[in-house]
């Protein structure tokens, strides 16, 4: 089956990010001049995925309005002759079909995919995280439909991020340390480091088979008095075959200032307009006076 809906999760407070987002969505924060959640959205789009459903919450309007038109904005470009930019503008609103629905209290990533219930229906549908920003030749989760259509059955994507970092992350363990995709054999929610037993965490992007609706329904608040996506999985993993895929790309935390700062300056080289004048100033911040 092919993979046609994706959920994004975006109704979290951002306190990673205070006081940038007191006021304004975490996810409207600009990598060079996009909103972090529009390279999500463009991500699930390139990846052939049709229908989108953006989890939001109090003060979230402005990610809406972003996926409208703007009449009065286009009128304005299209007087000014900016051709350019009016196409821009123009294809946010049209790139998929996406639906938005509030999450009316911060019960966790497990409560916030439960919400999805009736948009997904009975299909296997993405998950794709507002934080993690990819950056891959294949679109991140378009490997991960790939991988699907071989199994038919939950794909999680994963990375080792090594033991210092693995207690931010839900640790997977698998019998297999070395193959691309491993069977998962049980799920740990943010591990302490002396507790962990492996390294391997899933970053931000799933596959996951409807069968998880019903075992959320069911499942009592974990790490954080919250409903964890990692123990509904965990469960999963006992009755179905749930698999992790390492996949391809270069992976930004753009929920933690520095890799934020991180994604906005790797965007900004990777684009022609803007290489050139920043490569020279960071040649003479790195050597001249700071």
């Amino acid at each position: 089956m092919i993979i046609k809906k994706a959920v994004i999760p975006a109704a979290g407070l951002g306190t990673r990010f205070l006081p940038a987002s007191k006021a304004q969505p975490k996810e409207m924060l600009p990598i060079v001049d996009k909103p972090t959640i529009q390279y999500v959205v463009e991500e699930a789009v390139a990846a052939g995925i049709e229908d989108i459903l953006i989890i939001t919450g109090r003060n979230k309007q402005s990610i809406e309005d972003h996926f409208d038109r703007s009449i009065e904005l286009e009128l304005l470009l299209d007087r000014k002759n900016k051709k350019q930019e009016l196409e821009e503008m123009q294809k946010i609103s049209t790139m998929a079909n996406i639906f938005f629905i509030r999450q009316k209290e911060p019960l966790g990533l497990g409560h916030a995919v439960y919400c999805a219930r009736r948009f997904v229906g009975n299909e296997p549908f993405a998950v794709l995280l507002g934080d993690d920003v990819i950056h891959a030749r294949v679109p991140c989760i378009g490997q991960m439909a790939e991988v699907y259509t071989r199994k038919q059955s939950t794909i999680l994507g994963v990375r080792r991020v090594g033991f210092d970092h693995i207690h931010k992350y839900g640790a997977v363990e698998s019998d297999d340390s070395e193959s691309s995709v491993v069977r998962v054999s049980r799920l740990t929610e943010k591990p302490a480091r002396e507790e962990a037993k492996t390294d391997l965490a899933v970053l931000g992007r799933y596959i996951i088979e409807p069968e998880i609706f019903e075992i959320l329904e069911h499942t009592p608040p974990g790490s954080g008095g919250e409903i964890q996506l990692t123990d509904a999985l965990n469960t999963l993993a006992e009755n179905y075959p749930v698999w992790a895929y390492t996949f391809e790309g270069r992976r930004y935390d753009v929920g933690d200032r520095l890799g934020f700062l991180e994604a906005t300056i790797e965007y900004a080289l990777r684009r022609e307009d803007l290489s050139s004048g920043l490569k020279a100033f960071l040649t003479d911040l790195k050597y001249g006076d700071s």
